[in-house]
């Protein structure tokens, strides 16, 4: 089968891009990227959006700078399902990286779920280590649009940047 290259570009995310984000799920986590945005407005944080040449994101995630002192926080990654295992992910990490290194700062940290090993695998192969486990609970929507509390386990994971 022939190779396919597409172009993709990394830039900020935008509230108007969240219409074209349905693929990440219910409206109550698309209000939470919202949120999100609100801190990156604030320069407590980056948002980014990895883009073919529509302009319409095929992944994003963020990077919190107050949760830990000293460490960008990697957080919301996701890459649209259909063109997951594409390097997308890695694309986006690497992007991030490079915000976290451009704020003075040499470490970045994510958490992963322990029922999610393939990206744990992946961030591990781009370096991460694991560094301790906690509980993680955030609100999920059901398709009736009943709002429940999903609680789970997270390993933490860091990484030095050069």
């Amino acid at each position: 089968m022939p190779e396919v290259v597409v172009p993709l570009t990394i830039r900020e995310l935008t509230a108007e891009d969240l219409p074209s984000c349905a693929w990440l799920g219910s409206a109550t986590y698309l209000a939470s990227v919202a949120r999100a945005l609100e801190r990156a407005r604030r320069g407590e944080a980056d948002y980014l959006a990895v883009c073919p040449p529509p302009g319409l994101p095929v992944a994003l995630g963020g990077v919190d700078y107050a949760k830990t002192p000293g460490a960008g926080r990697l957080q919301q990654l996701a890459v649209h399902p259909a063109l997951q295992s594409c390097g997308i992910g890695t694309l986006l990490i690497c992007a991030a990286e490079q915000r976290i290194r451009a704020r003075g700062l040499h470490r970045a940290e994510l958490k992963v779920e322990e029922s999610n090993p393939r990206a744990r695998a992946l961030y591990e192969r781009l370096g991460y280590l694991a560094c301790g486990r906690e509980p993680a609970s955030w609100d999920t929507e059901a398709p009736d649009g009943a709002i429940t509390r999903y609680e789970t386990i997270c390993t933490l994971m860091r990484k030095e940047l050069p």
